[in-house]
């Protein structure tokens, strides 16, 4: 019962701190956990063979009801996500190099002048480059990109400019469930699966980057059409759209190596999709993004103090994710084992009417809109998540199948006031916040629906009739 009060305590304690910014989230999954765990152990609530896993990873050993408990817990919660930090250590680094070498340069430029003057095309050229650019699974760097590049014509033209802010998020939304995305790599520490996870995901995002395309952008165009008609730009009028004249940009870009920087990128991607289904070819994917980034960075900057530059430029945002990973792993550790995961579980379990413990993924799914609307990542799946997960390995759903419906609310995630690059993305569009949600909302919920039905459909995400 004690310990039961604890994990409750400590959820509630996590979510205050983080929501209202009390600590960072980096402290909270370190500091909240440890005191609790500290209690449990004391109060002797505590209870280390409460969890399964971390029985198998004691061995034989036995703990003590003192500190020297806490060391093992926290070894056992890091070993869960030490591939998974490393992984996203090199995926963003890939990427980042990708940027700055200029890979989605061209396919700015190219989708511009394909469009010219026409809103349709203009409207389908954002969608395709925001799809592109958000492959890094960075929000910020999608919104510099696509709105320094696609405003100016926006603006030329006359066009809406609340759907280019739409369609921006809507792709960074669906491209932001890639492994290195933050969400997913959350689900993927907290939950124990790893990145063959995109191979499950990956039907629903292609459905949604072709919806997004072709019905939202075309329904978008339209409507210009009908209210601006087509306008022709001229050359320079292009030229000046798509030019780069900062110094400091045009000296790390390489735009002689665009084949070769897109087919490494090509390969990597389906690579890593095709080892989600075929055992014979898989090949650990923290060795393929580390390869890839060697050869990234040796092809396009072979002088040893340019390697040494990019990887220093990109070092804090890849610090950062996998920093968070790592103390993910110190919470989960903590959480579980001391036994304040299971106790809360069972408890939570009983609350749930047993007739609808089969629909129990849609249920995590339905409850991860708002959870993830209302609540950080991190507190949502390192604070909700575990429990949910521990309620429904009792009614026979695995890890896999909760990670994936935990991340179907991702649909309306971006959309959150809680969400730090969306108010880059209103200051440089001049967009009000309320009016770009509630016309972004609308379309997100089709994503949130093709996102279920797919993985329902594939069996990732059963429904167990009662008997």
């Amino acid at each position: 019962m004690l310990l039961t009060i604890l994990a409750y305590a400590m959820i509630v304690v996590f979510m205050f701190v983080v929501m209202k910014k009390k600590m960072s989230p980096l402290t909270s999954l370190v500091i909240v956990p440890l005191i609790f765990t500290i209690i449990a152990i004391y109060t002797g609530a505590a209870d280390f063979g409460l969890d399964a896993k971390f029985t198998e990873f004691l061995g034989d050993d036995k703990l003590a009801n003192n500190l020297t408990a806490v060391g093992p817990m926290v070894m056992y919660g890091i070993n869960g996500t030490a591939k998974t930090g490393i992984m996203l250590l090199f995926a963003i680094l890939y990427f980042s190099i990708m940027l700055h070498a200029g890979l989605f340069d061209p396919i700015t430029e190219k989708m511009i002048r394909f469009a010219k003057g026409d809103p349709m095309k203009v409207l389908i050229a954002t969608a395709i480059v925001s799809a592109a650019v958000s492959l890094n699974g960075d929000g910020t760097t999608t919104t510099l990109i696509v709105v320094s590049g696609f405003l100016p014509i926006y603006k030329k033209l006359n066009m809406n400019v609340m759907n280019l802010g739409v369609l921006i998020i809507l792709q960074n939304t669906i491209m932001n469930l890639l492994p290195w995305g933050g969400p997913t790599a959350r689900a993927m520490s907290v939950l124990g699966v790893g990145p063959e996870i995109l191979g499950y995901l990956a039907p629903g995002m292609i459905l949604s980057v072709l919806y997004v395309i072709f019905i939202v952008a075309r329904s978008m165009g339209k409507k210009e059409r009908k209210r601006l008609g087509v306008k022709e730009l001229s050359e320079a009028e292009l030229r000046k759209l798509t030019d780069i004249t900062d110094p400091d940009t045009i000296a790390i870009r390489r735009p002689q190596n665009f084949l070769f920087n897109g087919i490494l990128t090509i390969v990597l991607i389906a690579w890593l999709v095709a080892g989600s289904f075929e055992e014979a070819i898989k090949i650990e994917p923290l060795l393929l993004f580390a390869v890839g980034t060697c050869i990234a960075l040796m092809v396009n900057y072979p002088k040893l103090k340019d390697q040494s530059k990019r990887i220093g430029d990109n070092a804090d945002n890849a610090v950062q994710v996998v920093i968070l990973v790592f103390a993910a792993g110190v919470f989960m550790g903590l959480f579980q084992g001391s036994g304040m995961a299971g106790a809360l579980a069972q408890s939570f379990a009983t609350i749930i009417p047993k007739q609808l413990a089969g629909f129990w993924g849609i249920i995590i799914a339905l409850i991860s809109a708002p959870g993830t609307f209302f609540l950080s990542n991190d507190g949502f799946y390192y604070g909700i998540m575990p429990v949910l997960a521990q309620a429904g390995s009792q009614y026979g759903f695995d890890n896999m199948s909760m990670a994936l419906a935990s991340l179907m609310g991702q649909a309306f995630h971006l959309l959150s006031p809680l969400v730090a690059f969306i108010y880059l993305l209103l200051r440089l569009t001049g967009l009000d916040m309320g009016e770009w949600q509630k016309t972004s909302a609308k379309y997100a919920l089709i994503i949130f629906i093709i996102f279920i039905v797919t993985v329902v459909l594939i069996g990732r995400m059963p429904v167990y009739l009662p008997q």
